[in-house]
């Protein structure tokens, strides 16, 4: 019985750590500083030692939770975006009095259901990890509330959020109901197995399936929530759920995809290919319109939502690396250009709009290096992480004979060059329209964003590595 735990012992670190939050804050007296974060941050670090000691023992829990490697890396993302979101966060709960304990625990357990979400290896428990990572996400973007704005774009993530999470159940109905099991094993070589053109049934329950993870992962026509939604949160929880999120969403994505429904995939390619596509465009098309960075940096979340979903296409031996080796890259340079955007935020005012980053390397030349950092990764600039995650993406694709969607993958990334430099621009070549009221920067969330600065160029220039291991990660299921 021990030894079936051993795939849930991550994920169970994690959960401890947020009732710890939960009862530290319980007992603190008002007006009484406790230190609650690091509480997550020793729930972190034992996740971390639970996953290297599971690496290459593909341990499972009574047969719907697979801590396999492909799990395993995903969760070492999580562990990265969860310690950088803590450090960052830790300014924003000071500045605008957050419940501290509330807002570690909601985190910490959002985390935990990221986790389960990458190692499941059930639809149900797809279903129940989803829902365990989205009631908390909910609550994290409502968490200001005095903000209408706030409120009002909790209640629209909330609202689709239950509309795309009943089409899912329905897809998961469907599914057991054609083939009697909700194991991904199991439902993949029963569909094999029947070695036959596809029914409209079984179409349908992937059709439902793939709006469910279309709503999580913002691709189109299921992104209508994630402007407001990332606009209405603090900064530093719109960092942490536009990677967080994404990770989980897309491991297990692939993971249904390329396991349970690898025997239709001549039947839903050509779909995806054209989410994809549409993905892209309208991401980075709506993007250069926008003056509000926060709404910039959400419609390019929905661009790279896009490039990740060509990796899913091309589903080829190269694609392979560049699925988990985009998600860290993009992990680490949203997360730092969020992180960012929380430390200019004084409190009387967001700071995130374009023209108030005018004049920022005259004020705090620091931070503006490392926004600058962040926006060339995102562009997709060598020597950045970002570059190498979109060379082997739409090189992923070319090999796969996906041409065009190639051809759109790198347009639209040259596009999406025009917003992420006119930020730069602001920064160096623009006088300052008012006096600039940029907070003092705490040393934990500075320590931060150096950290994740590190981790692009690293990743950007020493790649080889990190592409190997999340090859050989992926291959765990296709």
């Amino acid at each position: 019985m021990m030894s079936s735990l051993n795939a849930i012992v991550p994920m169970t670190c994690v959960t401890a750590a947020a009732i710890a939050a939960m009862t530290a804050e319980a007992f603190r007296e008002p007006g009484e500083r406790m230190p609650i974060g690091p509480l997550g941050v020793i729930g972190l670090i034992g996740a971390a030692i639970a996953s290297l000691a599971l690496w290459n023992h593909n341990a499972t829990s009574f047969g719907v939770v697979s801590a396999d490697n492909f799990g395993l890396f995903v969760t070492w993302i999580l562990i990265v975006v969860g310690v950088l979101s803590l450090a960052i966060s830790a300014p924003t709960i000071e500045r605008e009095r957050l419940p501290q304990g509330e807002y570690y625990a909601l985190m910490l357990f959002a985390l935990a259901g990221m986790m389960l979400m990458a190692m499941a290896s059930d639809l149900l428990v797809v279903f129940l990890a989803l829902e365990v990572m989205s009631l908390a996400v909910y609550v994290l973007t409502g968490i200001r509330r005095d903000s209408a704005v706030a409120s009002e774009a909790a209640f629209k993530y909330f609202l689709l959020g239950a509309f795309a999470s009943a089409f899912f159940l329905y897809g998961i109905a469907f599914t057991y109901g054609l083939t009697g099991s909700t194991r991904l094993d199991r439902v993949g070589s029963l569909i094999a197995a029947q070695a036959m053109a596809p029914t409209p049934m079984q179409l349908l329950a992937v059709g439902l399936l793939l709006v469910g993870f279309a709503f999580k992962v913002s691709a189109v026509p299921f992104h209508m929530w994630t402007p407001d939604a990332y606009e209405g949160a603090p900064a530093a929880v719109t960092g942490f759920m536009s990677t967080g999120v994404k990770a989980a969403a897309f491991a297990a994505f692939f993971r249904v995809f390329l396991a349970a429904f690898e025997p239709l995939r001549a039947d839903w390619w050509a779909i995806i290919w054209a989410i994809a596509a549409a993905t892209m465009i309208l991401g980075t098309v709506v993007g250069v319109a926008q003056t509000s960075v926060k709404r910039m940096l959400a419609y390019s979340s929905i661009a790279h939502g896009g490039y990740l979903l060509v990796a899913l296409v091309s589903a080829n031996d190269f694609a392979k690396g560049a699925v988990l080796f985009y998600l860290l890259a993009y992990a680490v340079t949203n997360l730092g250009a969020f992180g960012v955007l929380a430390l200019l935020d004084d409190g009387e005012r967001a700071n995130d709009r374009v023209r108030d980053f005018a004049g920022l390397w005259n004020e705090r030349p620091r931070l503006a290096a490392l926004m600058t950092i962040f926006l060339l990764s995102l562009g997709g600039f060598p020597p950045t992480a970002g570059f190498i995650a979109k060379w082997y993406v739409f090189t992923a694709a070319v090999k796969a004979g996906y041409y065009w969607l190639a051809i759109i993958g790198m347009l639209t990334s040259v596009i999406s060059v025009f917003f992420y430099l006119r930020i730069v621009v602001m920064m160096y070549m623009s006088p300052a329209a008012e006096p600039a009221r940029v907070p003092c920067v705490p040393r934990l969330a500075a320590a931060a964003l150096v950290a994740s600065a590190i981790l692009v160029f690293y990743l950007g220039i020493l790649p080889t590595r990190v592409l190997d291991w999340a090859a050989a990660s992926i291959s765990t299921i296709f």
